[in-house]
């Protein structure tokens, strides 16, 4: 099943732009509207800058409070968007935003502010920087850390292929606690390459952020003096320093300026100016400080500062939200790491700056001496849990599985070679709907089944979840996993005390005579919807719960193969996954009698899947109920897989 075209509507035409001759041309009522991009925001003169922030910042809240999506980080680099494109020629000039979560002020200054309507939805934008949206986006992020590497190298070929033009990488002093934001300055600082740096800084991360850099820049931001002493040095030196001794940055061999104010436009002007015309090029750090959150009072309160939002009532910042008639999976975690931990003085949780997101938040409540928020370092995070676990400890690591990938030499290499029992709670796995192909859990069953010795997890439902946290507890020789998707629950009664699962047995839901699908993980509500279609063409399915992908129940893989005229293995991943593991357990010799090719492997297609809800999400792939039924009923060679759909 193919996905629906989501090419971008086409941007508006230079024709249909209200361009302005010159800067001293009377201006629309909005000058925010005579902005197409950024070659029509450098026809303003300075003094109308501040206007346009601010129009661009309630633009923003407007915009987004219809559609959700990333806020808070947004508007505190509102001013600095707008210097940034009034001083350099973009799409000439590179600007490399990490994470690029902040970058919705950025796409509404280049040629995309009327997109902003469908921004995280099919056919709209996505809600990070992307190479194949425009041109103004050079490189594509959404993961953190990796601007200045970035940044690095556009401006070795830029060097190499003797161009001129500039390089800016813009990073959060989140971001910055990252290790790879670490590797690109050493190396920066190294080859000594015309590279600017923004620090945004703004003191927040997703939560507040953790880690020894932030005494560091706290520091420096407690030395940044008034507005009229900051204009005084400027006047003098156009890249002051007020940092008392040399910075961590000036030992690295990166000029460092700053701090200024992040939401001065003439300020961020003078500074961005003077770093683009420095005569002795080299590398440069601009510290800017900044709110997040800033100009709109409900984000700036807020304790997460509007960090993600559903849709909201802009007058009150309320949220749109339905309550839910079912706990998330995230809370049934958390709620059964708290219990167990109760009862077990030996577990400990580690997060990687995601408290809230894995719901470790409300564990480090219970257990704050038990609970190690690493900051932005998944590589630390699981050589740290592999200590913990080689001192008596009993780690668990929440890291949703697109951020686990991160850490995948340290899984390897400190974990599973040595055999140490570290769980990975493996948050937002599968298709996560509108932070699309960048944050998709499609690739954890397929990196962590290949290594030797690890146990795969994953629950069909909240109950399920709850005992699969407990036969982690008891899992003490080996390392394991359980992965959970985005969203909530079923609504079935959890137990007050799981019990642990027999390690590598599933279960039988349902039994039928002709199909047989075996299900990994929360699959398993729409493979019961697909065999009620079934049986309405004829077509009986036994529905089972793996529950485990390794080891595999081998013995229950054989008698479903062996006992229908198919057998379907289903699972919300990509190739080389579940039913790689199937498909081995099979070739054993215990097994060899089993003909393979009536085995039918329902995974996630070969390919990266866009941005848009997850119900759309499960149809592009071909995994929702409608089309697991019409794909089994094809395969059976049913005449009735078109009255199939036709009744759908």
């Amino acid at each position: 099943m193919d996905m629906p075209d989501t090419a971008a509507p086409a941007s508006p035409t230079t024709a249909q732009t209200v361009r302005l001759g010159t800067r001293d041309q009377a201006q629309p009522s909005s000058l925010l509207d005579g902005i197409t991009l950024p070659s029509d925001l450098r026809r303003l003169s300075p003094r109308q800058l501040p206007r346009l922030a601010a129009e661009l910042r309630q633009a923003m809240i407007q915009s987004v409070s219809r559609t959700g999506g990333h806020l808070g980080s947004g508007l505190g680099v509102v001013e600095l968007t707008v210097a940034l494109h009034y001083v350099f020629d973009t799409p000439s000039d590179k600007l490399i935003w990490d994470v690029s979560h902040q970058c919705y002020p950025h796409k509404m200054l280049t040629g995309r502010r009327a997109w902003m309507a469908r921004l995280r939805q099919s056919g709209g934008p996505a809600g990070f920087t992307s190479r194949q949206e425009s041109d103004y986006d050079p490189f594509g992020a959404a993961h953190s850390s990796t601007a200045i590497s970035a940044a690095l190298g556009f401006a070795t070929a830029r060097d190499l292929g003797q161009e001129n033009h500039h390089v800016v990488a813009i990073v959060g002093d989140g971001a910055a606690s990252g290790g790879m934001a670490f590797e690109g300055l050493n190396n920066l600082g190294a080859q000594r390459r015309r590279v600017i740096v923004i620090l945004n800084d703004n003191n927040m991360s997703i939560a507040p952020p953790s880690g020894a850099l932030v005494a560091h820049l706290g520091a420096l931001r407690a030395q940044m003096p008034e507005r009229d002493a900051r204009r005084a040095a400027m006047a003098t030196t156009p890249l002051p320093s007020f940092a008392e001794t040399p910075t961590l940055f000036d030992q690295l061999g990166i000029t460092y300026c700053g701090p200024f104010d992040g939401h001065d436009v003439g300020e961020l002007i003078d500074v961005l100016s003077a770093a683009r015309d420095r005569p002795d090029g080299g590398p440069v750090l601009i510290h800017v400080a900044t709110e997040k959150g800033h100009g709109y009072a409900p984000a700036a309160m807020a304790k997460d500062c509007f960090h993600g939002v559903a849709r909201f009532d802009v007058a009150s910042g309320r949220q749109e939200k339905s309550p839910a008639s079912a706990p998330s999976y995230t809370q049934v975690f958390s709620d059964a790491l708290i219990g167990a931990a109760a009862r077990d003085p030996a577990i400990a949780a580690v997060t990687a700056a995601m408290p809230s997101g894995t719901g470790l938040d409300r564990f480090g409540d219970r257990f704050p001496e038990r609970c190690f928020d690493v900051g932005i370092a998944e590589q630390h995070a699981v050589t740290f849990a592999a200590g913990l676990a080689c001192g008596g400890m009993k780690p668990f690591v929440a890291i949703y599985s697109t951020f686990l990938q991160r850490g995948y030499d340290q899984i390897v290499h400190d974990v599973a070679i040595q055999r140490l029992p570290v769980r990975f709670a493996i948050d937002r796995a599968g298709l996560v709907g509108a932070d699309g192909v960048t944050h998709q859990g499609a690739f954890d069953v397929s990196y962590l089944g290949c290594l030797p010795g690890f146990v795969l997890m994953a629950p069909a439902d909240e109950s399920e979840l709850a005992r699969m946290v407990a036969t982690a507890a008891a899992i003490d020789d080996r390392p394991s996993a359980f992965r959970y998707p985005r969203g909530n629950g079923t609504g079935i009664l959890i137990p007050s005390l799981a019990t642990p699962l027999e390690i590598g047995r599933g279960r039988i839901v349902r039994e039928g005579a002709d199909v047989a699908i075996l299900s990994y993980g929360t699959t398993l509500g729409r493979a019961l919807a697909a065999a009620d279609m079934l049986s309405r063409i004829g077509i009986t399915a036994t529905v089972a719960d793996a529950r485990f992908a390794k080891p595999v129940d081998a013995r229950l893989v054989a008698m479903l193969a062996r006992e229908h005229r198919l057998l379907f293995t289903l699972e919300e991943a990509a190739v080389g996954g579940f039913a790689t593991q199937v498909f081995d357990a099979l070739g054993n010799d215990d097994h060899r009698g089993v003909d393979t090719a009536r085995v039918v492997a329902l995974h996630l297609p070969d390919r990266f899947i866009e941005h848009g809800n997850q119900s759309e999400q499960e149809a592009w792939a071909g995994l929702d109920a409608r089309a697991l039924a019409h794909r089994i009923a094809v395969a059976m060679g049913s005449s009735g897989s078109r009255e199939l759909l036709a009744a759908e």
